[in-house]
């Protein structure tokens, strides 16, 4: 490979922690929240990794955050051919705000950057963002020739599509070191309905994407009973902890025994009342239904206790729809709790986590007990 063409959606991910469980039309609303930009770090990430592997590659990207700030950070010179601030102009109808040092462009920046790189003719485009981001790359290069091979970094709340690295390091590893591609699945969820905790997936195009093992599976949905566990899990709830429940239907299926009505793809922190046994959770409360982070927070109150369950085929206990369950979050529990069903299990060689602190995600990693049911649990490397 030559030439890289790096493209970066600034506003990917910023509703994850502030509970939005996405960022498509509620930027503002993630802003009044108090969200942060984290796909510019992300970019940053994996453009280090390229750069220590393929110093001297050749690097086209858009102006200002929407590349060129991460592709000089990582110690590219970079070639520019898109600025959004141009293009602002153009369009017909209301002017749009398009500051190439602010996080103000839009999906129709992504596409024009997208063709800008293939009329750059490069090897590959290296884009960073969420599915809604992938659509757009995705799409642009089948109008294209289709041909152009595609890798994403993954800076979005929801990663349905399998054309992702598992970690912003490992894409950048990949885009240097990538031999051959094969044919993967771009897909996009309606984020409205996701947001009243329903899962509607729409397969948007097959793109060709490096071939390597760090490249995450699309997510696949397990259908196996939790109802077990569900009681399992319920009977030991310990008095006066607080828990704090991540999305899934596993971990709702466990809220639901405990009386408490879950929000399906949202994140949940319960107080067990300070009676024994079974009365310590009929006494529960429920602090918080569908929090963001720093609802989460205020909510806390020692001991604490989070539970998560793996997320499909990629295997991801954190980082992928929970960013809610932020570093700071983990940092406040006492012990995690991983839940999940046999069958999905069966598919996984490992769990992940992607925090986006390297010192949280290594003090997770290693081997867990898993709980696959009323009194059983697997054990279960963390990577």
């Amino acid at each position: 490979m030559e030439a890289i063409g790096v493209v970066v959606n600034p506003i990917a991910g910023m509703g994850g922690r502030v509970g939005l469980k996405g960022t498509d039309g509620k930027l503002e609303e993630a802003r009044r929240r108090g969200a942060e930009p984290r796909a510019p770090d992300r970019a940053r990430e994996a453009l280090r990794s390229l750069h220590r592997r393929a110093p001297d590659l050749a690097v086209y990207t858009a102006a200002g955050v929407m590349g060129e700030r991460a592709v000089r950070d990582a110690g590219y010179e970079p070639e520019l051919v898109y600025d959004p601030a141009d293009a602002a102009g153009a369009t017909d109808g209301p002017a749009r705000v398009a500051d190439p040092e602010t996080a103000e462009t839009s999906a129709d920046d992504t596409r024009a950057a997208v063709r800008a790189l293939l009329a750059a003719d490069v090897d590959l485009v290296f884009f960073v963002g969420g599915d809604g981001t992938a659509v757009d790359v995705a799409e642009t290069l089948e109008e294209a020739d289709g041909e152009t091979p595609m890798l994403g970094v993954p800076a979005g709340v929801k990663i349905y599509s399998s054309v992702f690295g598992v970690t912003p390091a490992d894409a950048g590893r990949i885009a240097a070191e990538f031999d051959r591609v094969e044919r993967r699945e771009v897909n996009d969820i309606d984020e409205d309905a996701y947001r009243e905790g329903a899962v509607r997936t729409e397969l948007k195009a097959i793109v060709p994407v490096p071939v390597a093992p760090e490249v995450q599976s699309g997510k696949q949905v397990s259908s196996g009973s939790v109802d077990s566990l569900a009681a399992g899990f319920a009977r030991e709830v310990e008095p006066g902890r607080t828990y704090v429940f991540g999305p899934g239907s596993t971990v709702g299926a466990i809220e639901t025994e405990l009386g408490i009505d879950p929000s399906p793809l949202g994140v949940d922190v319960w107080r067990a009342g300070a009676g024994e046994d079974d009365s310590a959770a009929e006494r529960g409360e429920l602090l918080a239904r569908d929090a963001g982070e720093s609802a989460i927070l205020e909510a806390l109150a020692t001991p604490v206790t989070i539970v998560v369950s793996p997320i499909g085929g990629q295997g991801f206990v954190f980082g992928r729809g929970n960013h809610q369950i932020s570093p700071a979050v983990i940092r406040r529990a006492e012990e995690i709790e991983v839940v999940a069903s046999d069958e999905k299990l069966d598919d996984l060689d490992s769990l992940r986590v992607d925090t986006d602190d390297e010192e949280i995600d290594e003090r997770l990693r290693g081997w867990v007990q898993v709980r696959t049911g009323r009194f059983t649990t697997r054990l279960i490397n963390v990577v």
